[in-house]
């Protein structure tokens, strides 16, 4: 009988060890794939069980959350959707995130390390502490200024603070209003359909994720190269180029919008954006010192990110010489975002070095105690020297005061720009892109306190009257206007 009981023991000890071991099996080797079934819907109850934390605009919150009473209990809620639509993205219970929603979900969520002095206590208490909250560098008027100007218009406006790199505004249109997108139901879904399926892409960050040809803006870029490389001493010299300028190696001719650019000189050409000079100074450079030129100005970097991701802006590093004056003129396969042409102003404006832009100052607990700074202060690398970017403050400021760029000149105040009118479309067709960059510094202030950039594709417009001056200008004016109202 003993020897019965005996075994009935052993056989339940061995059954109580496979319990175990199938339960280890599960908690321990199999958790990340229940985890990540589609049907179990706990970690989507846990991540929508608590309010997020808010992101911020000059301490305002322009987020919240809403108790919808449903399992997924908390959906977010936005404060003027369309206009920070570009900076805050979406945060959905049905399509995930976007932007900074994404870039800072951790924090805003509740999970960031840095919210907590003892994580491991809330890992064992399966709960969070309240999501923190991400202050950006926004400020709402310049911001409000470069939605109402670009309002009817496809486009965006980038601004930056030249030395520190603190983006000011950002901005693209058509926008769309997040909060469409927050819960889960019929409704949401169809807004989904609507925004991907309209044809203006309102969805479409262009600020940050639109590359465009920045046509004669990218003269500055190959300004600032012939100056570094001693290709071009003296600005104000005849360049001996004719007009038309025959492109290397072909018969094709490369004509000029404006008039008077034959034997224009680099300060001629950069005020009146006279395409056949700036073409043959930039084959003058060569192939190795543009490419190394646009690299050093932020042209061809993958990794840039503020911190949602940004759109790779191209210059081509092998090229036959006739495709080289094609995009020393931002034309043939260079592509830019606007950020990345606002970047290009900003160096300009802060004496050559290359800001590194960035869109949140500080992260903070919900008490509002600060974990951590934002973007990296300082640049990132010198994009040309001093010296040069002092001579294409001289020749951005003379585009203002009585070339292509007038539009943009603010009473009171050194406003510094260039224009552009990008062709683009199968044979040049499509209606081309207005572009402006340009500074902005007010009167008695040692440094210049805005940079921006601003592309109008204005699909609906007549071709003839799209250009860089009447389009561009007026809504970069208005929103450097508002940067210098503000103040530092």
């Amino acid at each position: 009988m003993i020897r019965h009981i005996r075994w009935c023991a052993w056989f339940c000890a061995l059954l109580l060890a496979a319990l175990l071991a199938n339960a280890a099996r599960v908690q321990v080797w199999e958790a990340a794939a229940y985890r990540d079934n589609p049907g179990n819907k706990r970690p989507a109850v846990e991540r929508w069980a608590q309010p997020r934390g808010d992101i911020l605009v000059e301490g305002r919150p322009v987020t919240g959350s809403r108790d919808s009473r449903q399992l997924l209990r908390w959906e977010r809620t936005y404060a003027d959707g369309p206009l920070y639509a570009p900076v805050t993205g979406f945060a959905s219970q049905t399509y995930g995130t976007s932007l900074l929603e994404r870039a800072e979900d951790a924090l805003l969520a509740g999970t960031d390390p840095g919210l907590t002095a003892f994580p491991l206590w809330y890992d064992l208490a399966r709960g969070r502490p309240a999501g923190g909250n991400a202050e950006t560098t926004l400020v709402a008027a310049v911001q409000q200024a470069g939605y109402t100007a670009l309002e009817g218009k496809r486009g965006a406006v980038a601004a930056l603070e030249p030395v520190t790199g603190r983006i000011l505004a950002l901005v693209s249109s058509p926008s769309y209003d997040p909060g469409e997108l927050s819960g889960t139901g019929a409704a949401v879904t169809a807004a989904w359909t609507r925004l991907n399926e309209d044809p203006a892409r309102p969805m479409l960050n262009r600020a940050l994720h639109e590359t465009y040809p920045p046509g004669s803006t990218f003269k500055i870029v190959t300004a600032a190269a012939a100056l570094d490389a001693g290709v071009v001493t003296d600005v104000d010299a005849p360049t001996r180029t004719p007009d038309p300028y025959p492109l290397p190696g072909t018969r094709t001719l490369l004509p000029n919008a404006a008039s008077g650019c034959e034997d224009a000189s680099m300060a001629d050409a950069v005020r009146w954006s006279c395409n056949t000079v700036m073409a043959r100074i930039g084959v003058r450079v060569g192939l190795r010192g543009m490419a190394e030129a646009a690299r050093r100005f932020g042209f061809n970097d993958a990794g840039l990110r503020v911190p949602a991701w940004v759109s790779r802006s191209n210059f081509d590093t092998d090229m036959s010489p006739d495709q080289l004056a094609l995009s020393s003129i931002g034309q043939f396969n260079t592509k830019a975002t606007p950020l990345q042409m606002a970047r290009v102003a900003a160096a300009v404006a802060s004496g050559g070095e290359l800001p590194a832009p960035y869109l949140v100052e500080r992260a903070t607990r919900a008490d509002g105690t600060q974990i951590r700074t934002g973007g990296r202060r300082g640049g990132s690398g010198r994009a040309m020297t001093p010296s040069t970017a002092l001579r294409l403050q001289e020749l951005m400021a003379g585009a203002v005061e009585d070339g292509t760029a007038r539009n943009a000149a603010i009473a009171g105040a050194v406003v510094g720009g260039k224009t552009g009118t990008a062709q683009h479309g199968v044979g040049n067709a499509g209606t081309p892109y207005a572009w402006f960059i340009g500074w902005a510094k007010a009167e008695g202030e040692p440094l210049p306190g805005v940079a921006v950039a601003v592309v109008v594709e204005d699909a609906s417009g007549d071709r003839g009257d799209i250009s860089g001056n009447s389009a561009a200008a007026p809504i970069a004016r208005a929103v450097m206007e508002a940067a210098l109202r503000a103040g530092p």
